[in-house]
C-alpha cells in the first residue's frame, strides 16, 4: 500500500491537525515525520479544543496507531505533559502510540542553547520558538545527538552528561546573561524520561515497511509548512527540518516510489508567525480583521500571526516542490464580509514581472501584483455542502484550481471537524 502525505503549503498554521483528524477514519496508521514541540496542531470536536505538539493527530480515534518517526525531535518534559493532557479522555496511549528509536531527544541544554543563540542575534533574530529544536537538529547532523534508542542502553546517562557538559561550555561562550538552574531542569528531564521509557520504541522503517506489506493504510503527517523548509523555504527564516514531501521519506524511512496521494493544506489567505519576508502582508484594517476573525495566534507560542492576502506565486511553488495531488482550503469562513478580495498572482521582482518564487522575496526586491475578486457576505459556518456555498466563493475556488492545476477537494468553514465540506 502507498503512503499518503498531508502537508502545509504556507508558513505553517494552515489547519493540518483538523484535516488529519477528519481523515484518520480512513487510515490504520498516522505517522509524524519531522519537527518537534514547536509545532501545534489544533483539533476541535465535542465543544473542546485540543492542541497536540509531538503526538500525531490521530490519537483521538479508537483504531489508529500513531507513530512518531525518526525525523521528529522529542522533548521528554513537553511530551509527558502532552500525555497527561490525554488522561482525561481515557486514551490508552501505551497501546496506540509508538516511537522510532532513531528520533532525537531534546535535552534541557538544547533549550538553553536556543535561548542564548537567539538573544545573541539582537535585531537579526530569526524568530525561534526557543524549544531547542535548532540545536537538537544541529547535534543530529553533527553526529553528537542522543536518540530514543539510546535510552535503552546502560550507558545513556554517561552520553547525556558528556553532551550536556559540551552544551554548557557553548552557553558560556555566548556571553549572554541568562539565569537557569540546570539541576532543577535535569531532575524534571530524568523523571520525564522514566515515563517516556514506558512506551513502545520501534525500528520505524521496518514497522512501516511491514505495515505496507500487510496492506495497512498509512497517512504521514507533516508539521509547520513548506515555506519553512530548511532547503526550500524563506531561508534563514525557516525551521531546522524538511517540511516538504521529501522529508516524509527521510523522516519515516519510506521509499519515494511508495508515496501515494499528497494532500496540500492552505488557508484562503496567508499568515506567518515570527520574522521573515511576507510579500502580501497587510498592515491595515483588513489585516487586523483577518487576525481577529481567524483567531490568528500560535497554538504553542501564543504569538500573534501576521496576516495577508493569498499568495498564489508561493502556493504554486509549494504545489510544485511537493507534487501535490489534492488541495484542501482552510478558513474560507474568515473571508466572509470583505467586499473585495485580492490574490497575488505574480511579483514585480527587481523591476520585472515574474510568476515564480525567486531566491529572495524581501520587501526591497518584491512587490505583489494582485487580481481582485468580488467578495461574499454569507455566513459559511453552518453550511454543509458545496451547493450552499456562495457563487463568489466558488469562483474564488475555481480560480485557485486553474492557477495551481490542482483540484480543491475539501473546504473548511470552521474549526470543528464537522465544519468540513467535500467539493
Amino acid at each position: 500500500m502507498a503512503v499518503d502525505l498531508l502537508l502545509g503549503l504556507q508558513w505553517g498554521d494552515e489547519g493540518k491537525g483538523k484535516i488529519v483528524d477528519v481523515l484518520t477514519k480512513d487510515y490504520d496508521i498516522i505517522a509524524r515525520f519531522q519537527g518537534g514541540p514547536n509545532a501545534g496542531h489544533t483539533l476541535e470536536f465535542d465543544g473542546i479544543k485540543h492542541v497536540l505538539r509531538t503526538i500525531p493527530s490521530g490519537i483521538f480515534h479508537d483504531k489508529a496507531i500513531n507513530v512518531i518517526g525518526n525525523g521528529v525531535v522529542i522533548d521528554p518534559v513537553v511530551f509527558v505533559k502532552e500525555l497527561e493532557g490525554l488522561d482525561k479522555f481515557n486514551i490508552n496511549y501505551k497501546k496506540k502510540l509508538i516511537i522510532s528509536r532513531k528520533a532525537h531527544v531534546i535535552l534541557p541544554t538544547h533549550r538553553l542553547l536556543d535561548a542564548v543563540s537567539e538573544a545573541s542575534k539582537g535585531k537579526a533574530k530569526i524568530g525561534s520558538t526557543l524549544k531547542g529544536i535548532g540545536p537538537t537538529y544541529m547535534d543530529k547532523t553533527g553526529r553528537n545527538g542522543i536518540r530514543i534508542g539510546d535510552l535503552e542502553l546502560e550507558n545513556w546517562e554517561e552520553k547525556y552528561r558528556a553532551l550536556a557538559n559540551k552544551h554548557e561550555a557553548m552557553i558560556n561562550f555566548y556571553n549572554v546573561d541568562i539565569q537557569y538552574d540546570l539541576n532543577e531542569l535535569e531532575n524534571e528531564f530524568f523523571e520525564a524520561v522514566k515515563i517516556l521509557k514506558e512506551l513502545t520504541f520501534i525500528d520505524s522503517e521496518e514497522y512501516l515497511y511491514q505495515a505496507q506489506q500487510q496492506g495497512k493504510t498509512i497517512l504521514a503527517e507533516g508539521a509547520q509548512g513548506s515555506l519553512l523548509d530548511v532547503d526550500f523555504g524563506t531561508y534563514p527564516f525557516v525551521t531546522s527540518s524538511n517540511t516538504t514531501a521529501a522529508g516524509a521519506c527521510t523522516g519515516l524511512g519510506v521509499a519515494p516510489n511508495k508515496i501515494g496521494e499528497v494532500f496540500g493544506i492552505f488557508k484562503a489567505y496567508t499568515t506567518r508567525v515570527g520574522s521573515g519576508p511576507f510579500p502580501t502582508e497587510l498592515f491595515d484594517e483588513v489585516g487586523d480583521t483577518m487576525a481577529k476573525v481567524g483567531h490568528e495566534f500560535g497554538a504553542v507560542t501564543g504569538r500573534a500571526r501576521r496576516c495577508g492576502w493569498l499568495d498564489l506565486v508561493a502556493l504554486k511553488y509549494a504545489c510544485q516542490v511537493n507534487g501535490v495531488t489534492q488541495l484542501m482550503m482552510m478558513k474560507g469562513d474568515v473571508l466572509s464580509g470583505f467586499k473585495t478580495l485580492k490574490v497575488c498572482t505574480s511579483y514585480k521582482y527587481k523591476g520585472q514581472e515574474i510568476n515564480h518564487l525567486p531566491y529572495n522575496i524581501e520587501q526591497e526586491n518584491v512587490e505583489p501584483i494582485y487580481t481582485e475578486f468580488k467578495g461574499w457576505s454569507e455566513d459559511l459556518t453552518k453550511m454543509t455542502s458545496k451547493d450552499e456555498l456562495p457563487k463568489e466563493m466558488l469562483d474564488y475556488i475555481k480560480f485557485i484550481e486553474d492557477e495551481t492545476g490542482v483540484s480543491i477537494k475539501i473546504v473548511s468553514v470552521g474549526p470543528n471537524r464537522k465544519q468540513t465540506i467535500t467539493i
